[in-house]
């Protein structure tokens, strides 16, 4: 029983430091959109109604469509989420203890549902109008991220499962 827990822990690691990579990538990316909607926002402002001047950052529209804003920044909070779930995934995996086996997967829950609200936005943006480049890179990154870490979790959680089960009444794996 002991194998099968530790390929279940190097299969969530393994998927814990690719998670980590695309989760660094998306917030680099929503990062760089927000700044360049924030230093393009005075430009873009100018002659528009006073309901979109009341939002702080404005995406003009050669950047994207109206629900750029909010896929944006929840692109950003997942990413931000998604490194910091990554990193202490990492840590607690390689520890293999069952209480930090559990503090992971609900760790990693947490980070696909964040991520699951942030690809339902991007698959919005998708149906309403075209987008640039990097927008859609962002998108494609956090598509491809619902599925990966969907896979995380449900890695982590096996993993649990096969450590409780493996691990001796007050002992260590």
């Amino acid at each position: 029983m002991a194998s099968n827990a530790n390929a279940h822990r190097s299969m969530a690691s393994a998927l814990l430091f690719l998670n980590l990579i695309m989760y660094v990538v998306v917030a680099i990316i929503a990062g760089w959109a927000i700044n360049y909607s924030i230093d393009e926002s005075e430009n873009s402002l100018e002659g528009v109604s006073p309901p979109v001047r009341l939002f702080p950052i404005y995406f003009p529209m050669a950047m994207g469509n109206l629900a750029t804003g909010f896929f944006v920044i929840f692109a950003l909070v997942t990413g931000v989420v998604g490194i910091a779930t990554s990193l202490t995934g990492l840590r607690d995996v390689s520890e293999g203890l069952p209480a930090n086996m559990m503090s992971a997967a609900s760790s990693a829950l947490v980070a696909w549902t964040l991520t699951l609200l942030a690809m339902g936005l991007a698959c919005k943006e998708i149906s309403v109008s075209w987008r640039s480049a990097s927008l859609r890179t962002l998108e494609a990154f956090t598509i491809i991220l619902a599925g990966t870490q969907l896979l995380c979790a449900t890695s982590l959680h096996a993993g649990t499962h096969a450590v409780i089960l493996g691990t001796p009444i007050g002992g260590r794996v």
